[in-house]
């Protein structure tokens, strides 16, 4: 096996690895006549050298063609999602022989992820991919277990679509969590067999399909299980009154000595209780806690909870700035918690252990500014994936007995390096007093002192994060790096009730939308203008979702500010997106209940909406805009953006580009229109704050 020793830089390429998974792949694609796309490298071919020109679009809006890399537990077979036929399929390479062949054929839908059962078998579920994000996008679903020589195939739910077609009254979903433990041919999953109210979970024989519940006695409206070491659910966390938003909930947290045993109620919490904690796993001794929460910090960090004395003891690990709930890393073989992944400024991984440490400073050693992430089997083989904010997920093998390295196969090949430019994390320091961690963007010929025209690109959500360290790892990044591909400087601000920065910064959204929230977003653009490398005369805001509406509100907020705005699935009128008809949201009073306390309406009646609704305002709007909007879409309905294009033009300014993709939803999932969308923007900003805009 050709490679490197681990510690010292790995060789780039190793030709016969790399060049026999290409070649494998592409094979049975010309053999199937099944995968017109194929772009193998040639064996041995080096990075090209810097492009004289930007990446094109198609590069940005596609997906990577290789994803989803799984080793089988013994070492001998990886697995990955592969376009074969038209759609996503598995597809296995052998280690051993070099040989690849495809596991699935499906030309109606794409196998959307999937889990290795033992090292013969695995489950899969499926989607619609690079396909309009409207109601058929979401006739997927269903769960299928197949073994490795394709025998033994099983339908272990029925997708939607199969449903729609037998009439059913609710629909049924399944949802892997884990193998059964000591059990290769049996796994556990969620799913709402019993009722649409809560899900329950099974346990299910992969040879004959049988289900046996697990959670037959129900101790209530339960939020979250959480399985033991043996896979038995022994811990769960209860809503007392779901109905209400999540600020006023109060909830339970109730634990059992076994599948027989009555539940125990060892705490209670009411939502914001600074004392709360959240159960995620049971320890090494099947009977304490790995719980998150506060305990006195600003942040959530690890702790040990004695579920016998019902307090917190040791902390297994704490980040001043960022919250740790998730990401726990178990050792295959012992499946003993040994670390966890976490996002601050970067993607992290940290262990409780000096050996497992010592392998992944090794391995970071090889890859300076990069990102390693370790999938550890049964046996002595190790699945390595290594990227950045600049470099595409790189599929390595390691002989952790040889201690040697080879490289498999990039995920894609469009992009590279010298195509995308470095992610720059940056404290936005508020006027109030905040500081949220955020990032910003400079095309790479960039020059000290030069002042570039800036985008500042506001999230979704607003209670997400999606922007978080790494190759195009959200639609913010994807388009921060395709318009500094093209010379913009680009500013992703987080900004108050972001989660995961950090209760401070959450909860002082509470009451703020199209307020301080707002203010926020000014705050970034006049931190980047301070940076010195925006130009004051040439900003422009973006964003999506909530970064519609806050797109649309900053026009009229801050009409001098901003020179234009591109304005996605926007949000024009908080009342009437809360209460008519259209749209997912007025369906869910809890949500509804939240929403309305983002706004800060306390009392009955819509005034404080009415203040900060883009739609009641238009006529305030000086700049150009950009709307864009699908025509199926749930969450934020086309009547908000009907809404707001007719007050624009009964105030006289009509939006300039209005750009609505038949078929899409809430987002665009098929690639054609992304493209286009992409290119109607650099139109749009190059008009108005970019090169043809310097023009007399």
């Amino acid at each position: 096996m050709t490679g490197s020793r681990i510690g010292a830089r790995a060789r780039r390429p190793s030709p016969f690895a790399r060049a026999a998974l290409m070649a494998a792949f592409s094979l049975w694609a010309a053999s199937q006549s099944a995968c017109a796309e194929t772009n193998a490298a040639a064996p041995g071919v080096q990075l090209e050298a810097p492009r004289a020109a930007p990446a094109p679009l198609s590069a940005f809006a596609a997906r990577a063609r290789y994803s989803s890399g799984k080793l089988s537990p013994d070492g001998r077979l990886l697995a990955l999602l592969a376009p074969l036929g038209g759609k996503r399929n598995i597809v296995l390479f052998d280690l051993q022989t070099r040989q690849a062949k495809a596991l699935t054929g499906m030309t109606q839908f794409d196998v959307t992820a999937f889990h290795w059962v033992g090292s013969e078998r695995l489950v899969y579920t499926l989607g619609r991919l690079d396909a309009p994000t409207g109601p058929e996008s979401g006739d997927g679903g269903g769960l299928f277990s197949v073994k490795v020589d394709g025998s033994a195939a099983r339908k272990l739910m029925p997708t939607v679509r199969e449903q729609l077609g037998q009439s059913q009254r609710r629909f049924t979903f399944m949802n892997f969590i884990s193998v059964a433990p000591g059990r290769e041919a049996e796994i556990l999953v969620r799913a709402n067999l019993r009722s649409n109210k809560a899900f329950d979970i099974y346990r299910v024989n992969l040879d004959n399909g049988q289900r046996q519940l697990l959670t037959f006695d129900t101790p209530g409206d339960v939020e979250d299980w959480v399985l033991d070491r043996d896979g038995v659910p022994r811990a769960v966390k209860l809503v007392d009154k779901p109905e209400l938003p999540p600020a006023e909930r109060s909830y339970r947290m109730l634990v059992r000595a076994s599948q027989e045993a009555p539940w125990q109620e060892v705490a209670k919490f009411a939502a914001g209780d600074p004392d709360d904690w959240q159960p995620l796993a049971f320890a090494e001794d099947n009977q304490d806690l790995v719980v998150s929460a506060f305990r006195g910090a600003n942040t959530r960090g690890l702790h040990r909870l004695d579920t016998r004395e019902r307090k917190l003891t040791a902390v297994l690990a704490a980040h001043p700035r960022y919250d740790l709930d998730s990401g726990l890393i178990y050792d295959p073989r012992s499946r003993n918690l040994i670390g966890l992944r976490f996002a601050d400024e970067r993607q992290q991984v940290a262990y409780f252990d000096e050996a497992h440490a010592q392998q992944q400073a090794n391995l970071q050693a090889s890859f300076p500014g990069k990102t390693v992430a370790i999938q550890r089997t049964t046996s002595n083989r190790t699945l390595v994936t290594v990227y950045s904010d600049r470099a595409v997920p790189t599929y390595y093998v390691m002989d952790e007995e040889r201690k040697t390295l080879e490289e498999l196969t990039p995920s894609r090949e469009d992009l590279q390096e010298a195509d995308l430019v470095e992610m720059r994390p940056f404290l936005l320091k508020t006027r109030d007093g905040l500081e949220i961690p955020s990032y910003y963007f400079l095309p790479a010929n960039h020059q000290p002192g030069q002042r570039l025209p800036t985008v500042l690109h506001i999230h979704g959500g607003p209670h997400a994060r999606p922007d978080t360290w790494g190759h195009l790892s959200g639609y913010g990044v994807t388009e921060a790096q395709m318009l500094a591909s093209r010379g913009y400087a680009v500013v992703l601000p987080n900004f108050r009730i972001t989660p995961g920065l950090g209760h401070k910064v959450y909860d002082a959204g509470y009451g703020e939308l199209g307020r301080k929230m707002s203010e926020d977003h000014e705050d970034a653009a006049a931190w980047a203008v301070q940076a010195g490398f925006a130009d004051p005369q040439r900003l422009c805001i973006s964003g999506a979702s909530y970064g519609g509406y806050a797109t649309l509100w900053a026009l009229i907020k801050t009409p001098d500010l901003f020179k234009c705005g591109v304005a996605g699935l926007v949000v024009s009128d908080l009342e009437v997106i809360l209460t008519s008809g259209q749209g997912d949201i007025p369906r869910s009073p809890s949500g509804v209940a939240f929403w309305r306390q983002l706004i800060g309406q306390k009392d009955s009646g819509w005034a404080r909406a009415h203040e900060v609704s883009p739609a009641r305002h238009a006529e305030r709007i000086k700049a150009p805009l950009f709307i864009y909007a699908g025509s199926e879409d749930w969450r934020t309905p086309m009547e908000q953006t009907n809404l707001m294009v007719d007050a624009l033009k009964k105030a006289g300014r009509p939006p300039e580009v209005l750009m609505i993709k038949a078929g899409e939803a809430h987002g665009y999932g098929k690639s054609e229109n992304r493209i286009d969308l992409f290119e109607q923007m650099l139109k749009f900003l190059d008009r108005h704050i970019g090169p043809a805009a310097a023009k007399p």
